[in-house]
Protein backbone atom coordinates (compact mmCIF):
# COMPACT_ATOMS: atom_id res chain seq x y z
CA UNK A 1 0.00 0.00 0.00
CA UNK A 2 1.18 3.49 -0.81
CA UNK A 3 2.71 5.13 2.59
CA UNK A 4 0.58 7.96 1.83
CA UNK A 5 -2.34 6.03 2.07
CA UNK A 6 -1.03 4.38 5.06
CA UNK A 7 -0.82 7.16 6.76
CA UNK A 8 -4.51 8.43 5.80
CA UNK A 9 -5.85 5.26 7.36
CA UNK A 10 -3.94 5.97 10.54
CA UNK A 11 -5.22 9.26 11.16
CA UNK A 12 -8.84 7.79 10.46
CA UNK A 13 -8.51 5.62 12.84
CA UNK A 14 -6.81 8.36 15.51
CA UNK A 15 -10.06 10.82 14.67
CA UNK A 16 -12.33 7.67 14.72
CA UNK A 17 -14.09 9.09 11.58
CA UNK A 18 -13.09 9.96 7.82
CA UNK A 19 -12.50 13.23 8.37
CA UNK A 20 -8.72 13.43 6.90
CA UNK A 21 -8.07 15.83 4.25
CA UNK A 22 -5.08 15.92 1.82
CA UNK A 23 -4.25 18.93 0.62
CA UNK A 24 -7.73 19.67 0.11
CA UNK A 25 -8.82 22.45 -2.49
CA UNK A 26 -10.86 25.67 -1.20
CA UNK A 27 -13.87 24.11 -2.46
CA UNK A 28 -14.10 21.09 -0.20
CA UNK A 29 -16.36 22.26 2.97
CA UNK A 30 -14.42 20.77 6.25
CA UNK A 31 -16.11 18.97 8.85
CA UNK A 32 -14.72 19.08 12.46
CA UNK A 33 -13.10 17.52 13.98
CA UNK A 34 -10.78 17.14 11.76
CA UNK A 35 -6.75 16.68 10.29
CA UNK A 36 -5.79 18.42 6.90
CA UNK A 37 -2.50 17.54 6.24
CA UNK A 38 0.06 18.02 2.82
CA UNK A 39 3.89 16.95 1.99
CA UNK A 40 6.43 19.16 2.77
CA UNK A 41 9.33 18.39 1.70
CA UNK A 42 11.63 15.61 1.95
CA UNK A 43 14.76 13.86 3.77
CA UNK A 44 17.04 11.92 1.62
CA UNK A 45 20.09 10.15 2.71
CA UNK A 46 22.50 8.64 0.42
CA UNK A 47 25.27 6.29 0.48
CA UNK A 48 27.85 4.75 -2.22
CA UNK A 49 25.95 7.35 -4.54
CA UNK A 50 22.42 6.15 -4.60
CA UNK A 51 19.20 6.80 -2.02
CA UNK A 52 18.76 4.31 0.53
CA UNK A 53 16.38 6.11 2.64
CA UNK A 54 13.99 8.87 1.70
CA UNK A 55 11.30 10.50 4.11
CA UNK A 56 8.51 12.31 3.19
CA UNK A 57 7.58 15.48 5.64
CA UNK A 58 4.29 16.55 6.22
CA UNK A 59 2.75 19.96 7.43
CA UNK A 60 -0.49 18.43 9.58
CA UNK A 61 -2.75 20.35 11.31
CA UNK A 62 -5.81 19.40 13.40
CA UNK A 63 -8.58 21.43 14.04
CA UNK A 64 -11.06 20.91 16.96
CA UNK A 65 -13.67 22.02 18.82
CA UNK A 66 -11.92 21.07 22.06
CA UNK A 67 -9.39 22.82 23.03
CA UNK A 68 -8.77 19.30 25.66
CA UNK A 69 -9.20 17.16 22.79
CA UNK A 70 -6.72 13.97 23.37
CA UNK A 71 -5.70 13.45 19.96
CA UNK A 72 -3.14 16.57 21.12
CA UNK A 73 -1.25 14.40 22.78
CA UNK A 74 -1.62 11.25 20.80
CA UNK A 75 -0.49 12.60 17.85
CA UNK A 76 3.19 12.77 18.73
CA UNK A 77 2.58 9.30 20.88
CA UNK A 78 1.73 7.56 17.83
CA UNK A 79 3.97 9.24 15.39
CA UNK A 80 7.73 8.70 16.71
CA UNK A 81 8.74 11.73 14.92
CA UNK A 82 6.02 14.04 14.87
CA UNK A 83 6.39 17.09 16.56
CA UNK A 84 3.74 20.21 17.37
CA UNK A 85 4.98 22.93 15.88
CA UNK A 86 2.47 25.59 17.35
CA UNK A 87 -0.77 26.66 17.86
CA UNK A 88 -3.45 29.16 17.30
CA UNK A 89 -7.79 29.73 17.66
CA UNK A 90 -9.62 30.82 14.42
CA UNK A 91 -13.27 31.08 14.55
CA UNK A 92 -13.35 29.63 17.58
CA UNK A 93 -11.89 26.29 16.60
CA UNK A 94 -8.51 25.70 17.95
CA UNK A 95 -5.27 24.59 15.20
CA UNK A 96 -2.82 22.62 16.29
CA UNK A 97 0.13 22.40 13.55
CA UNK A 98 2.49 19.44 13.68
CA UNK A 99 5.78 18.78 11.09
CA UNK A 100 5.46 14.95 10.82
CA UNK A 101 8.15 12.73 9.27
CA UNK A 102 6.57 9.35 7.82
Amino acid sequence: MDRRLSLHKEFEALLGNKNCYYQPPESVKLKFDCIIYNLSTANVDRADNSIYLFTRRYNVTLITKNPDNPIIEELPKRFEHCVLNNFFTSDNLNHYNYTLFY
